[in-house]
């Protein structure tokens, strides 16, 4: 090979390596420059939600940390479905990022014909947070224990109302999983979110609901509401004097709640470990950790592909409940 030939092919083999650098070297200065503008993150429940307490925890020490606004966009109605449709579709720059949860993320596509397909249309960032769902009921109620839920379920059968955040939500399964084991039926009345369906508990237009306890705790603290159990596999600290379904005799019952937060499928990796990074930060900062503590819940804080197998397993897990005790919507 002469030295021409010699020189041109070194010539390409530079314009090769500098052209394969160039998509790198940009979404570098792409997530050195995020965020250029406010962020949305995507509620998709009404707000007074368990989600919405974890967002804007977070939602707060985000703005603190880059200077830039985090807007709480709540976008509630068909069991999280529509919000979590509309973070799916998002231009995918992180600016529009979805707080998912358990319901709208691992039990609605099982139970549902959703729109988006959790594990292929998002990137899992962290799942932020994890806690049982209490067993609370209208104080006009006339028991006090799950013993005499069950009692007064088996001799009224189709008289009791329990509200949901939504059919296929994941208070209208924990609820659904408790009347296959505990052999009772009773009647479901579905609203556009966690927020609105303790409403109308507190208001008494329900008398039973399988809640997250960051959206209940306060009123059975308050009075409002009369907690009887948890739906966890161990007490929950934040009530250590309310059993669980299993210890209370419904054998086998488990069901948590949790929160994560998501980016649209595409979003670059760089942006993603950045907003990864803040996001376990805030989780982790002691106020954050303690207020989320005192309400219940447990701070997770995971990494991406932590909370990525975990999600799979989510799907897997409540999929086979939902078929093995043949959970329908309605």
């Amino acid at each position: 090979m002469n030295t021409t030939s010699k020189a041109i092919q070194a010539a390409g083999l530079l314009f090769i390596v500098l052209f394969a650098a160039q998509p790198l070297q940009a979404a570098q200065n792409e997530a050195q420059n995020f965020p250029q503008r406010p962020i949305r993150l995507i509620d998709p429940y009404a707000p007074g939600g368990g989600s919405g307490v974890v967002a804007r925890l977070v939602a707060t020490k985000m703005a603190e940390a880059w200077g830039k606004q985090v807007v709480i966009d709540n976008r509630p109605g068909a069991t999280g479905t529509i919000g979590t449709e509309l973070a799916m579709r998002a231009v995918p720059d992180g600016h529009t990022l979805l707080m998912g949860t358990s319901g709208s993320i691992a039990i609605s596509p099982n139970m549902n014909k959703v729109p988006y397909d959790p594990v292929r249309d998002f990137i899992a960032i962290t799942q932020t947070s994890g806690q049982a769902m209490l067993v609370v009921l209208h104080p006009s109620v006339p028991v006090n224990s799950v013993k005499e839920l069950v009692a007064l379920a088996q001799a009224q059968p189709g008289k009791l109302t329990y509200a949901s955040s939504g059919s296929g939500g994941s208070g209208h399964l924990a609820v659904e999983l408790f009347q296959s084991i505990a052999k009772v039926r009773m009647i479901h009345v579905p609203y556009k979110g966690s927020g609105p369906a303790v409403q109308a508990l507190v208001g008494g237009e329900s008398q039973i609901g399988f809640n997250n306890i960051l959206a209940v705790l306060s009123y059975v603290n308050a009075g409002r509401l009369k907690g009887i159990a948890v739906t966890s596999p161990k007490r929950a600290p934040a009530v250590p004097n309310l059993p669980t379904l299993a210890e209370a005799g419904v054998t086998g019952y488990e069901a948590m709640s949790w929160n994560g937060m998501f980016a649209p499928a595409k979003t670059p990796r760089a942006i993603i470990t950045k907003i990864h990074a803040e996001v376990v930060k805030a989780l982790n900062s002691p106020d954050v950790r303690d207020k989320l503590v005192a309400m219940g819940s447990d701070p997770v804080a995971s990494t991406s592909e932590e909370f990525s197998a975990y999600v799979k397993a989510e799907l897997a897990r409540w999929g086979k409940v939902i078929r093995d005790n043949n959970i329908r919507t309605e």
